[in-house]
C-alpha cells in the first residue's frame, strides 16, 4: 500500500455515468472519448494542472457483476496509487482483485512499476493482505522455472516460510523416506540429481481441532520413463501448484489465527529420468501397505500423495484436504478456470462451494463415482496407479486416492490446474492461485470464533 497521494478509480457500471460521483466537465469529456461504462473501458480525466484529476473505469452491465472485474483495471492502469470510488460493492473483495490484477513477475525481467491501491475505509484491510498476500506467493512460486525451484530450493522456501509463522518444521530426506516407510515418495524422486523429500509443518494449539493440508510438489515432470512430449512438458514447472497453493492456504488459516492445529504435509520430487527411474510395471508398496502396479509412470503425483495422505491420515484430522496440479482430464472436463471438487463430507462441499462463489474463486463438485474403481485394478497387485480405458481420468485419480484415507472426519480433493492461459479479471496470463480464497473461507466460517 502506498502512502502517495491516492487517484481516484471511480467504478461506473454500464448506462451509469450519469450517476458518477464526478463534475460534469468531467461527464462531458467521458462521453466524448466513448465512454458510457463498457466492461474494462477505462478514460482518465484531466485535471486543471495537467495532472490526471481521477480514472472513469466501466465495470459493464449492473447484471451478475462481481467486485473482481476491477482486476482488469489493476492489470491495465500505469504505475500510481489509486483509490477505488463510485459503486464499489463489496470493497474487500474489489480491492483484493485490483490488487491481484496488478500481479507482475519481474524475476527474470527489469521490473515494471504496477499500480497500488489505497484501501477505502469499507475495504477490511487485514482480509485484504492475507488474501493478496497468499495468493502472490503461491504465483511466485509456480512462476519460478525448475532450474532455480527444484526441490532443494523450494525446501528452503518452505523453510523461510515455516521461520516467519512460527511453524515447526521436520524434513525426511532421500534414503531416509524408505526407512521412515515413504516409499513411493523415494521412487517416484529416487532418479532426480535432487533427493526427494517430505516436508512436515506443524502449528497451533494440539488440543484444536486437527485440520492438515497435503500439496503436490513436483518441481518438475518429465512424465518419467513414460516421456511426455515437448510440448506437454514445457508448463511443468507448475506441477508443484499443489503445494505453492498449500502454502498460500496456511498462510491465510495462520494469518487469521483461526484456533486449528494445522499441519501441512509437502512430498517434494522432481520425476526425471534415469538409470534408478521407477519403471512401467513395477510394484510398489504404499505406506498404507498397498500394493501399487505402475500402469503409467507419468502418474506419479497420485503416488506422492497417497504416501502424505497416509501419514496425515494416521491422526485421524478433522479435515483432510489435498491439493494437487493432477490430471488432464479435468481440464478437458471443467476448463481451466474451475478446480474439480472431490469430497467424502457434502455438508463440507456445500460450504466450499459457497465460499468459492462469495470469494470470486470457484469449484466444482464432482463425483467419487465407486462404479469406476474397477478401472484401477491390477492382476498382481492391490491397485494399478492409472485407469484402464480412457475415461473418467480425474474421477479415477480421486478413487485411488481415497483408497489412503481411512480415518480423517472429512477428506476434499481438489484437482487444480494453478495456471490461467487467458487474462480474467483479478488472473493475469501465468501461474495463479486457487482454491485458497474458497477453502479459507469455508475454514473461517467453521472455526472462527
Amino acid at each position: 500500500m502506498s502512502t502517495s497521494p491516492a487517484i481516484p478509480l471511480y467504478l461506473v457500471p454500464e448506462g451509469g455515468l450519469d450517476d458518477a460521483p464526478i463534475a460534469d466537465a468531467g461527464k462531458a469529456w467521458a462521453r466524448a472519448n466513448g465512454f458510457s461504462g463498457q466492461r474494462g473501458k477505462l478514460v482518465s480525466l484531466p485535471g486543471a494542472d495537467g495532472e490526471v484529476a481521477g480514472v472513469l473505469f466501466g465495470t459493464g452491465k449492473p447484471a451478475g457483476r462481481s467486485p473482481f472485474v476491477v482486476g482488469l483495471a489493476g492489470a491495465a492502469l500505469p504505475a500510481a496509487n489509486y483509490t477505488l470510488a463510485g459503486e464499489v460493492g463489496d470493497a474487500t473483495l474489489a480491492s483484493i482483485g485490483f490488487q491481484l490484477g496488478a500481479y507482475r513477475f519481474d524475476r527474470y525481467r527489469d521490473s515494471q512499476p504496477a499500480p497500488t491501491l489505497t484501501l477505502s475505509e469499507d475495504a477490511d484491510a487485514d482480509e485484504v493482505d492475507r488474501q493478496v498476500e497468499a495468493a502472490l506467493l503461491a504465483r511466485d512460486l509456480i512462476n519460478t522455472p525448475a532450474n532455480d525451484l527444484g526441490p532443494e530450493a523450494l525446501e528452503a522456501s518452505v523453510r523461510d516460510f515455516a521461520r516467519r509463522h512460527g511453524m515447526t518444521i521436520a524434513v525426511t530426506l532421500g534414503d531416509d523416506l524408505i526407512g521412515a516407510n515413504f516409499p513411493m515418495i523415494h521412487a517416484v524422486g529416487r532418479a532426480a540429481a535432487q533427493a526427494p523429500r517430505l516436508i512436515d509443518l506443524t502449528w497451533g494449539d494440539p488440543s484444536h481441532p486437527k485440520v492438515s493440508l497435503v500439496g503436490k510438489g513436483v518441481t518438475f515432470d518429465t512424465g518419467g520413463l513414460d516421456i511426455k512430449s515437448a510440448a506437454g512438458m514445457l508448463m511443468m514447472k507448475k506441477d508443484m501448484g499443489g503445494a505453492a497453493n498449500v502454502l498460500g492456504l496456511a498462510h491465510t488459516i495462520m494469518s487469521a489465527k483461526l484456533p486449528v492445529r494445522l499441519r501441512v504435509l509437502l512430498p517434494v520430487v522432481e520425476n526425471a529420468i534415469a538409470g534408478n527411474s521407477f519403471r512401467p510395471g513395477d510394484v510398489l508398496r504404499s505406506r498404507a501397505g498397498l500394493t501399487v502396479e505402475i500402469g503409467n509412470t507419468d502418474a506419479e503425483g497420485r503416488l506422492i500423495l497417497a504416501d502424505a495422505l497416509t501419514l496425515a491420515d494416521e491422526e485421524s484430522p478433522e479435515i483432510l484436504l489435498d491439493m494437487a496440479t493432477l490430471t488432464g482430464a479435468a481440464r478437458v472436463a471443467l476448463g481451466p478456470d474451475l478446480p474439480a471438487l472431490y469430497s467424502t463430507d457434502d455438508g463440507v462441499t456445500a460450504g466450499l462451494v459457497a465460499a468459492g462463489a462469495a470469494a470470486e474463486d470457484p469449484l466444482w463438485p464432482m463425483p467419487l463415482w465407486h462404479n469406476y474403481d474397477a478401472q484401477m485394478a491390477s492382476k498382481i497387485a492391490d491397485v494399478n496407479n492409472a485407469g484402464s480405458g480412457g475415461y473418467a481420468g480425474s474421477v479415477t485419480a480421486a478413487l485411488f486416492l481415497r483408497r489412503f484415507v481411512r480415518n480423517a472426519g472429512a477428506w476434499v480433493h481438489l484437482d487444480i490446474f494453478g495456471w490461467a492461459p487467458e487474462a480474467r479479471p483479478g488472473r493475469p496470463v501465468g501461474a495463479t492461485d486457487q482454491g485458497i480464497r474458497a477453502v479459507y473461507g469455508m475454514l473461517r466460517q467453521r472455526y472462527q470464533r
